[in-house]
């Protein structure tokens, strides 16, 4: 076994959700900005795409150093044992970023990258001729912010996100990761009601049954990194072999997505049919203002329209206004909207308990959190 150095990227203000995951796993972490970073062997790699919700890709991290010229990048590049992880046969395509870094032109830095790995495997393997690039696929990127070289491949290929049950979306889909963390900053339990009055394509409502009854995200898609002669198929079907044992199908769950769109109800629940939960989620076609429930002690999260478009914001903001008078009546449910617009609070009626700021894509938005009443104890959970 192998130890790496790995990265679990992430949207931006969600690292902490992150980290909390991949300590989950048994491993140590460190935070910046979009990254979590732990260390690990190639169990680690395969338990991380597997289990890791609210990522977005798992890299190996294959070197790190300062670059100021172009003999610099080269020679730091070659100096690394890429025939640890590359086969002979390896295709490496080289993506690449620059930020605030003498060495800007990117196509230059990827290609230099490239010729110097071609060089150390050439060497390693004793090739005089070119390298067919024939077999399995390793995307490297070489990323430079401030002179500061990060070398890393891609384990994942295809983005955690994509959990292989979307069948059709809306216009604005909302990521499967986004929609996790969503649900994982919320006293949601599975022996709760749930509920998504705006399901769209039903992304949140079915990532919620996904946490529910302890779906392993990554349990039917498959990886990049399957196909690499460094990680033994036996891992692969061990990781998934656990998978299938630790969900809980057995698990009740009481969910329900509503859309104003009847075609977003039919694409609900296609998807969720092919994500194996169809008998568990209710869509129905419903406006947010006749919202009802009989059970106490829900839990709300909406992704509503933010009125960004022209002639939207005023049918909107009617909507936060009907939006805060319905969940007025159920004081015991906890509401968590995430929305763009700057006067939600005023609109919807009252001031959130806290609030986070999160980005969904490209747009900045704020997490509205408005906690229910608990349940009152028992004269049992009292005692102990």
């Amino acid at each position: 076994m192998a130890n790496y150095k790995l990265i679990a990227t992430a949207a931006m203000g969600i690292e902490s959700l992150v980290a909390r995951e991949v300590k989950d796993l048994g491993y140590e972490t460190q935070v910046e900005n979009g990254k979590v970073f732990f260390e690990g062997d190639e169990w680690a790699i395969v338990k991380a795409n597997m289990w890791l919700r609210t990522a977005d890709r798992v890299k190996i991290v294959m070197g790190e150093f300062n670059a100021y010229s172009f003999d610099q990048l080269f020679e730091s590049t070659k100096a690394i044992a890429w025939e640890k992880l590359l086969p002979v046969d390896a295709a490496f395509p080289v993506s690449g970023k620059s930020v605030k870094s003498k060495l800007y032109s990117v196509p230059d830095c990827q290609s230099i990258v490239k010729k110097a790995i071609v060089e150390r495997l050439k060497s390693a393997y004793k090739r005089m001729s070119f390298l067919d690039e024939s077999g399995p696929t390793y995307k490297i990127e070489v990323a430079i912010r401030n002179d500061k070289v990060t070398l890393t491949v891609d384990t994942s290929g295809a983005g955690l996100h994509k959990r292989g049950y979307r069948t059709g979306q809306g216009e604005a889909p909302m990521k499967e990761t986004m929609a996790a963390a969503l649900i994982k900053l919320t006293n949601w339990r599975p022996d709760r009601p749930f509920h998504d009055p705006f399901c769209g394509s039903g992304t949140i409502a079915i990532e919620a049954a996904l946490i529910g009854q302890n779906i392993a995200p990554g349990f039917n898609r498959e990886f990049i990194s399957e196909e690499w002669p460094a990680i033994p198929q036996k891992i692969w079907d061990k990781v998934r072999e656990d998978a299938e044992k630790a969900a809980n199908y057995d698990q009740p769950l009481d969910i329900t997505g509503t859309d104003v769109d009847h075609k977003m109800i039919e694409i609900a629940k296609e998807n969720a049919i092919e994500a194996g939960l169809g008998d568990l989620i209710q869509f129905k076609q419903m406006q947010v203002k006749d919202f009802t429930a009989s059970a106490d002690y829900g839990v709300i999260v909406g992704n509503p329209p933010y009125g960004e478009r022209i002639g939207e914001e005023e049918e909107v903001e009617r909507m936060y206004m009907d939006m805060g008078k319905v969940f007025e009546q159920y004081p015991t449910w906890s509401k968590y909207i995430i929305t763009s617009h700057p006067e939600f609070e005023d609109l919807y009626g009252k001031k959130a308990t806290k609030k986070r700021k999160l980005f969904n894509g490209f747009i900045r938005t704020d997490y509205y959190q408005y906690f229910g009443t608990r349940p009152k104890r028992t004269e049992n959970e009292k005692k102990d």
